[in-house]
């Protein structure tokens, strides 16, 4: 593929999830009153409108300025190799671009509202209690594909280096 078409589909990526994850949250803050929650699938998904002022799934809360510095390295490190040096396949590629998205998506509330908007309320386990957003799930899918990318980068190499020693043999 070539440079041209790779980046097109990168910034595709960044720019698409950054739409995606503020259309949702300005809707539902429209749409909704805060703290009001509406049945999606009975038992399973919930729409529900709260404020998070911590990290993913509202930890450390009131702790924004960590956020804010912690974030900002992050997206600028991951976006400067990510745009500038990532020579490695795809799939790593799509996982960064997934979490400067999310990564930029949370930062824009942060710095306009001093907190996050979250809604998607998964109630399927009564152990998971947790609201996200969008650009939540950006993060941890793009850091699964990160992982999986890696995984696979791993067995190929181990797939390559026993290929090796049984030609040398």
């Amino acid at each position: 593929m070539s440079k041209k078409k790779t980046l097109i589909i990168l910034v595709s990526i960044v720019v698409g999830g950054i739409g995606l994850d503020l259309l949702t949250k300005l809707l539902v803050a429209g749409l909704m009153d805060l703290g009001q929650s509406v049945k999606i699938i009975p038992h399973v998904l919930n729409l529900t409108y709260i404020h998070n002022y911590g990290a993913a799934f509202g930890m450390l809360s009131n702790h924004r300025w960590v956020f804010m510095v912690i974030s900002t390295v992050a997206i600028i490190g991951i976006g400067i190799y990510l745009f500038g040096f990532c020579k490695e396949r795809m799939l790593l590629k799509v996982g960064l671009a997934m979490i400067v998205s999310g990564g930029l998506g949370n930062m824009v509330d942060r710095v306009f509202y001093g907190y996050v908007i979250d809604m998607i309320d998964f109630c399927l386990f009564p152990f998971w209690n947790w609201i996200f957003n969008i650009a939540d799930a950006l993060v941890c899918v793009g850091a699964g594909v990160v992982v999986l990318a890696l995984v696979l980068d791993i067995i190929k190499e181990t797939k390559e280096k026993k290929k090796k020693n049984d030609n040398k043999q």
